[in-house]
């Protein structure tokens, strides 16, 4: 029997033969999600057409999936909008950032910060100009350089690569204490961790839901706007989704008085309706549980690993109070290796240069998972089985 309380594989889609450790890249299928994407399809689509929006209410789905949210993000109902991807609401929260702070031209990052986060930047800043500039120091020196320069401090949570966790309540205070405007993306959190937005006071935060909220490929994500500002920010993406009135028509924008102005199009309702269905899994869920059980199947597979497999570096902190639910390793043939392990059933995967991520879900991991999944990898690496030929052409997806 698993030794967690938060165990519900019942719930997921997810073939016998698989131990899954890669939900920090892609949640698994919900096992209702398929039905639930028909009955869209088919009754409301199919039979209601154009009426779903009423009938099947529609037009509130984006706010409905937003507040199951915001439980899980510890914010309000009402401070999370939905719709779009990642990346436009990096983009979002930080152009309302920098009209916050007229003064100042300094974003601040970190080099360890997810791509995206960083083109988003550079592309805003080409588009506005006006001198700004994008600094990015170590992630461990981000708290010491937040200084009356900076306008936004832009982080990610936890690291992708490593799982390494910034310290969320201390670096929004340093952030304050610089009158810098605070955003945090969320990606590798939301639904990993407990999250206290509204302890912590940030103006922004971002998130996906394709991770470990299992919404699905391409699920649509969402941004927090803290209920105190959310008047003053005027989007730099006004849709007509955004609007006070959006069947008014009127030709000039006009905001909700709510993080609602922070929607753009039409929001997709096959893959909120996925979402929204996902979501339901966490109903009853407490997510200190949820952290408690990922801290204890995470130790046991770096122990496992690290008695078995003395060639892997960690590349996670060690501390589990300083990383998320991943574990990372670093081999000089990690790419080879994991290909090898997806082969025999243990799903990771692989970032460059050398690394490979192990995600935590105890949704659906137990710690059988976990000592057969270490079985497996210590036969790859013992036997040199990732040194097959067709484990090293790299696919286009790694």
């Amino acid at each position: 029997m698993p030794g967690n309380s938060v165990y519900r594989k019942h719930l997921f889609d997810i073939p016998e033969d698989v131990i899954y450790l890669d939900g920090n890249s892609l949640g698994p299928l919900p096992r209702d999600a398929a039905q639930r994407a028909t009955e869209v399809i088919a009754s409301e689509w199919g039979r209601e057409l154009i009426k779903a929006w009423n009938t099947a209410d529609w037009i509130s789905l984006p706010k409905n999936v937003g507040d199951r949210i915001a439980r899980l993000i510890g914010a309000p109902e009402g401070s999370v909008a939905t719709g779009d991807t990642l990346s436009i609401k990096v983009y979002q929260a930080l152009a309302a950032a920098l009209k916050m702070r007229p003064d100042r031209r300094v974003i601040l990052s970190d080099n360890g910060n997810f791509p995206t986060d960083l083109y988003m930047a550079e592309g805003l800043i080409d588009t506005i100009g006006k001198d700004y500039e994008l600094r990015t120091p170590s992630p461990e020196d981000v708290a010491d350089v937040i200084t009356e320069e900076v306008a936004v401090v832009m982080l990610t949570e936890v690291d992708y690569r490593t799982g390494r966790k910034h310290d969320m309540a201390d670096i929004t205070r340093r952030a304050h204490a610089a009158r810098a405007v605070m955003i945090w993306d969320l990606a590798h959190s939301a639904g990993a961790m407990p999250v206290d937005l509204a302890g912590c006071n940030a103006e922004f935060a971002t998130g996906c839901t394709y991770k470990y909220l299992n919404g699905g490929p391409g699920a649509p994500a969402f941004i927090y706007v803290r209920p105190d500002i959310i008047e003053q920010i005027e989007p730099a993406l006004a849709g007509w989704m955004g609007h006070a009135a959006p069947f008014a028509m009127e030709l000039n924008y006009r905001p909700m008085m709510s993080t609602e102005r922070m929607r753009v199009g039409t929001p997709p309702i096959i893959q909120l309706s996925v979402l929204q269905q996902a979501l339901r899994i966490w109903d009853g869920v407490d997510l200190q549980d949820i952290r408690a059980a990922s801290i204890a199947l995470s130790e046991r597979f770096i122990s496992e690993v690290e008695a078995r497999c003395p060639e892997l570096k960690l590349a996670s902190p060690r501390n589990a109070d300083e990383r998320g639910s991943q574990v990372s390793f670093a081999f000089e043939n990690g790419y080879a290796a994991m290909q090898a392990f997806i082969d025999r059933g243990v799903i990771g995967d692989f970032r460059a240069p050398d690394i490979m991520r192990f995600g935590f879900t105890p949704l659906y991991l137990d710690e059988g998972d976990i000592v057969r999944g270490a079985e497996v990898i210590e036969d790859v690496l013992k036997n040199e089985l990732w040194r097959d030929p067709k484990y090293l052409v790299k696919s286009r997806v790694t």
